[in-house]
């Protein structure tokens, strides 16, 4: 009976904390908090950013987890990483309140500083190109999923490792403008660690499933500020 006992506490436990917590009036940005098995939690965790598309915008939290990381996790995926997932009001995503966020978790949670990811869609992905453009020196990894960038910020992504994917029959936005601020990081340093993936025969909302695959985390996860330093002597 002890055992049975022990092992549903352990259940409602490990249910418990895989589900989302919402983080309001703290930041600009209301934002969703995903945390990891306690284990990994008590061992500096890397954490990961995710900016959504101009369509979860607005003031229903809720709408964020409608596609992206949070979603991968509802449908199961075991993420080992704080996983933070701000909330746009309007307009584009403004890096420094990005960074407020960031800031807030950093200062509530022990997490690896050299293990700092960003990824987003759409406008997210503009997002994400902004926020590395302006605190590339934080910044480990990040992936960018059929959106764009500002060409201004080129010599300052190609500081950071970044993967650029995009759909060639994406109608919503062009594969063109991956395409523009891949050609300006390169223009800037043409050893730049970029990867370029075009996804053959996927439109604007068919690359969300990336999100529920393995390679994505993987790639992530395999760079750290600790090994561009390294590789920097």
């Amino acid at each position: 009976m002890k055992k049975i006992v022990f092992f549903l506490s352990l259940l409602i436990s490990n249910v418990l904390q895989a589900q989302p917590q919402a983080i309001t009036g703290k930041t600009d940005y209301n934002f969703w908090i995903n945390l990891p098995k306690q284990e990994i939690l008590e061992n500096k965790p890397p954490i990961i950013i995710f900016l959504h598309g101009r369509s979860l915008s607005g003031t229903d939290i809720n709408r964020v987890k409608r596609y992206g990381v949070l979603r991968a996790i509802e449908k199961g995926r075991d993420i080992p990483a704080i996983v933070v997932a701000p909330q746009l009001p309007s307009g584009p995503w403004n890096p420094d309140k990005v960074n407020e966020v960031l800031e807030y978790v950093q200062k509530n949670y022990d997490i690896d500083p050299t293990r700092i990811y960003v990824t987003g869609m759409s406008l997210g992905s503009y997002g994400t190109m902004k926020f590395v453009g302006k605190y590339h020196d934080k910044i480990a990894a990040a992936v960018s999923i059929c959106g764009g960038g500002e060409v201004a910020d080129a010599c300052n992504l190609a500081e950071v490792p970044i993967k650029v994917i995009h759909g060639d029959k994406d109608f919503i936005v062009r594969l063109s403008e991956s395409q523009k601020i891949v050609n300006a990081i390169k223009k800037c340093n043409a050893n730049a660690p970029l990867e370029f993936q075009i996804i053959k025969g996927g439109n604007h909302g068919s690359v969300e499933n990336l999100y529920r695959e393995d390679a994505l985390y993987e790639w992530l996860f395999k760079h750290s500020k600790a090994n561009m330093s390294e590789l920097n002597l």
